[in-house]
């Protein structure tokens, strides 16, 4: 009896479990509420005219999405709203003005809930440009401008037009010029005129006028104030084509001199010794040629010298075979010959077998390559330090910025230290050929490092050179030294197709890889234009040479 009991009530109390948990259904369970994602977007943010095109994934329990939108990253908001929708175009409609053309704008969004402590925490949304008014004006050139003039273009369609006029950078209405200039017929048909009367390092608005209805606008910047012509320590061949002018003008020249050259002249090196500081510089114009140095060899040193400076500024430098020929091949011994300072400025560099090599007793303090192309260079690279043992000859810090380096059969080489190596900013593409190296430091034990680290920034490398066209474009980064050197990435990136041989790795490198390859990233990096053919790239606007990221 009592055994029975026991089944029956063991029975009751199973059954009255089950009884209970099938009366709890999903609706009975209750969540705690939590904070909304940021919000993410659909699409790339893309501009159409004066205006821009947001699609932000949608997210179920938003209710409204509040937008910032700025043009400084976010120093200052010029625009704040809220809408209730992803997908929105910010018009006029919309903030209550236009929105300028050609202009970067920054945006953020905040996903709001219906309960405002459940609100997303903000969303950077990345940055987009508005299009360019849509106009017959044409962009300038690098040789478009120079510190007082400016050669103004357009394509002569519809109405003439009749009168230029030029506005301040921050005069974004354009209603109060600061000159005028007229259009003749002739000028009109040529679609083109040249203003003069500019003030040197100032940017300006260029717009042209049919009449009083605007055709279009440009920003313009001039050059800083040209060379004065009159000072006794310039030698001025801005007038001479003679191409052994040169020559003269170096011996002629005091130290700590300039020599202005014409643009579009190419002028020989010299034979005779160096052993002053010079700096080498083009003259302005408005014609496309740089004034330009030819090579058969090399820029010789005096044994012994002292040099402060040798400055090269917008200068063409040509090698005429690029198995031999350099522009400086220092390889003096007995008494230490120095230059302090090397450097290349709005340079065109090509067709040498290196920028530099040093041997023996030979020493370039600085060594400074900026806004500057360089390209079609045979196996002593951007330099080579060439002498193993104690006090031989070497490059103390290097600066490679704001450049583009493609072609190049190899990059750099030491057997010595380097103190100090910075690239920012910069292009490279096919600069390392097949199997060879890229930062070659040979040195024996205690000589093969660069003492303060080697820091890469905000740059972009391609694959390397295959010359034979075999399909092998993988390259030695790393092979030889470095093994001390504290090395520093940031915002340093890698087509899909870079490629490394098996142990020349660099550690870290590169700090991001962009999906594509290099022609897919690049318009045409074979010969030298890399202005971005892919728009979603994230480092458009401030990785590599800035003469290439979207402005």
């Amino acid at each position: 009896m009592i055994s029975n009991t026991y089944r029956f009530m063991g029975k009751y109390i199973f059954l009255l479990f089950f009884a209970v948990l099938f009366s709890c259904s999903k609706d009975d369970i209750v969540y705690e509420q939590t904070r909304l994602f940021r919000p993410a977007l659909n699409t790339d943010l893309t501009a159409k005219g004066n205006t821009i095109l947001v699609n932000l994934a949608k997210s179920k329990d938003a209710v409204s999405y509040t937008i910032d939108v700025s043009q400084d990253s976010f120093k200052t908001i010029e625009y704040n709203f809220t809408v209730d929708t992803n997908n929105f175009v910010i018009d006029k409609a919309l903030i209550g003005e236009d929105l300028l053309y050609n202009t970067l704008y920054q945006l953020r969004a905040t996903a709001n809930a219906s309960s405002s402590e459940f609100n997303s925490k903000v969303a950077e949304l990345g940055s987009v440009r508005t299009e360019r008014f849509a106009s017959i004006i044409l962009l300038p050139r690098a040789y478009d401008v120079t510190d007082v003039k400016a050669r103004v273009r357009w394509s002569p369609a519809g109405a003439a037009v009749t009168e230029v006029k030029t506005f301040s950078s921050t005069d974004i209405k354009l209603a109060n010029p600061i000159s005028s200039y007229p259009v003749s017929a002739s000028e009109n048909a040529d679609g083109e005129v040249i203003i003069d009367g500019l003030s040197p390092s100032t940017q300006y608005q260029v717009a042209i006028y049919s009449g009083a209805i605007l055709r279009g606008w440009v920003d313009y910047t001039t050059l800083v104030a040209g060379v004065d012509v009159n000072d006794s320590k310039v030698v001025n061949l801005s007038d001479s084509e003679d191409p052994d002018a040169f020559a003269a003008a170096v011996l002629a020249a005091q130290d700590g001199g300039i020599i202005l050259l014409k643009k579009g002249v190419r002028y020989n090196i010299p034979t005779d010794l160096l052993n002053k500081s010079l700096t080498i510089k083009g003259a302005y114009g408005l014609t496309p040629e740089r004034a330009a140095l030819f090579s058969t060899s090399d820029w010789k040193v005096e044994v012994g010298a002292n040099i402060d400076h040798v400055n090269f500024d917008d200068i063409e430098f040509i090698g005429e075979d690029m198995a031999g020929d350099y522009v400086f091949n220092i390889s003096n011994a007995g008494a230490q010959t120095i230059i302090n300072t090397v450097s290349f400025n709005n340079c065109e560099i090509h067709n040498l077998r290196g920028v530099l090599r040093l041997r023996s007793d030979s020493f370039v303090r600085n060594f400074t390559i900026n806004d500057c192309v360089v390209y079609n260079f045979g196996n002593y690279g951007i330099f080579t330090c060439d002498t193993d043992g104690d006090n031989q000859a070497a490059i103390d810090n290097v600066m490679f910025t704001n450049s583009t380096f493609y072609q190049l059969t190899v990059f750099v080489t030491s057997r010595q230290n380097v103190q100090s190596f910075l690239i920012d900013g910069c292009t490279f593409s096919e600069f390392t050929q097949t199997a060879q190296q890229t930062f070659r430091f040979r040195g024996a034990d205690g000589k093969n490092n660069i003492i303060n680290g080697l820091t890469i920034s905000n740059s972009i490398f391609g694959h390397g050179w295959d010359i034979a066209g075999a399909g092998d474009k993988s390259i030695n980064f790393n092979k030889d030294g470095l093994k001390g050197t504290s090395i520093t990435l940031t915002n340093t990136w890698a087509t899909s197709d870079f490629a490394v041989i098996a142990g020349s790795e660099m550690p870290g490198f590169p700090s991001a890889t962009y999906s594509g390859t290099a022609t897919k990233l690049w318009k045409e990096p074979y010969t030298g234009d890399f202005n971005f053919s892919d728009n979603g790239f994230a480092g458009k606007f401030d990785s590599g040479d800035p003469r290439w990221r979207v402005k």
